[in-house]
């Protein structure tokens, strides 16, 4: 296992995590436990979670299984999305992200979060608010380092700008979607984290499961898959991300290697990324996903990947959580 520093912090991470938001929904308790297991002793140390992953339930199974482990452990959770239909139920205001600190802390059973993420944007709390808050959470020792996520490039500049002028604790990484179906962060978001350090942590990274070759039809349901579980991914389907699907995977063949392993190590060679979040719904998916560090990408198959995604560089992001 590879591990970087996330962006210009001292925090080092596997440059493959493991996503669990799949943890007590695909993946019951039992099957979750025994990927994260797998993933511990593959190397992958970089967990990441969320408030609302599950109803919580995610972070508990989380926490279960690091129990004994968790020195082992670099822990990532998330808050900001909504928790409830009240109009207290999400947001980065003090109050929420007080709330919820603390719920995660006692679902994951530890004293202390590794990367506290703000999960979107929130337009109706000042960030000077919410940066105070996670400035106040590191002083604390709950948190030992901020990120953000599905932020665009300017709330996260104005984000690092007020963090210098108020001399608080400064995001160090940003979460987006992105692969080679989706290449819009590539237009501002990393020129950004070039320029100030942050560390790139992409999600859906395999446009989920598009880019491992085994969707050919929105009609066409894999057992199993998140098609299977969740109908409406098949809004995400179109013709072109299928086609785009399908070159990967001839690309793939080619190399002998699998479609998705393929994928991720195209994307642990882009810049400003510290370390791709791959989800797994079952045991046997950690293992695919760590091929993708045995990959060896020519300057031929770059410029091959390179051309044929380069139309999701400029079209609809595939993924950008905001609240509404």
């Amino acid at each position: 296992m590879e591990y970087r520093s996330l962006g210009a912090s001292g925090l080092k991470v596997s440059v493959l995590g493991l996503g669990t938001n799949a943890f007590g929904g695909r993946a019951d308790k039992e099957t979750s436990i025994r990927i994260i297991h797998q993933a511990l002793d593959g190397g992958i140390h970089f967990l990441d979670t969320a408030n609302i992953y599950t109803g919580g339930r995610s972070e508990e199974i989380i926490g279960e299984a690091i129990r004994g482990r968790r020195h082992e452990v670099i822990l990532a959770t998330k808050a900001g999305g909504r928790t409830g239909d009240g109009p207290l139920d999400g947001g980065s205001s003090r109050r929420h992200l007080q709330q919820e600190l603390e719920q995660s802390l006692r679902r994951l059973g530890t004293d202390y979060i590794d990367l506290y993420q703000i999960h979107t944007f929130d337009p109706d709390t000042p960030l000077e608010e919410t940066l105070r808050t996670l400035d106040d959470f590191v002083r604390s020792g709950k948190v030992r380092y901020i990120g953000a996520s599905n932020y665009y490039a300017w709330e996260l500049m104005k984000a690092l700008g007020i963090s210098e002028r108020l001399n608080l604790a400064r995001f160090v990484s940003i979460q987006p979607s992105y692969s080679l179906a989706d290449r819009t962060v590539e237009q501002e978001l990393v020129p950004l984290c070039l320029d100030q350090g942050i560390g790139l942590i992409p999600y859906f990274p395999l446009a989920g499961g598009i880019l491992t070759g085994k969707y050919t039809s929105p009609d066409v349901v894999p057992p199993g898959s998140r098609l299977d579980k969740e109908p409406r991914f098949a809004n995400r389907l179109t013709p072109e991300r299928l086609e785009l699907g399908r070159q990967v995977a001839r690309i793939a063949a080619d190399l002998g290697v699998t479609p998705g392993a393929l994928s991720i190590a195209w994307l642990l060679q882009r810049p400003a990324v510290s370390t791709v979040i791959a989800g797994a719904s079952r045991p046997e998916q950690v293992a695919e996903n760590l091929k993708a560090l045995e990959v060896k990408l020519d300057a031929a198959t770059l410029a091959e990947l390179d051309r044929i995604s380069q139309p999701f560089v400029y079209s609809p992001p595939f993924a950008a959580f905001r609240l509404k």
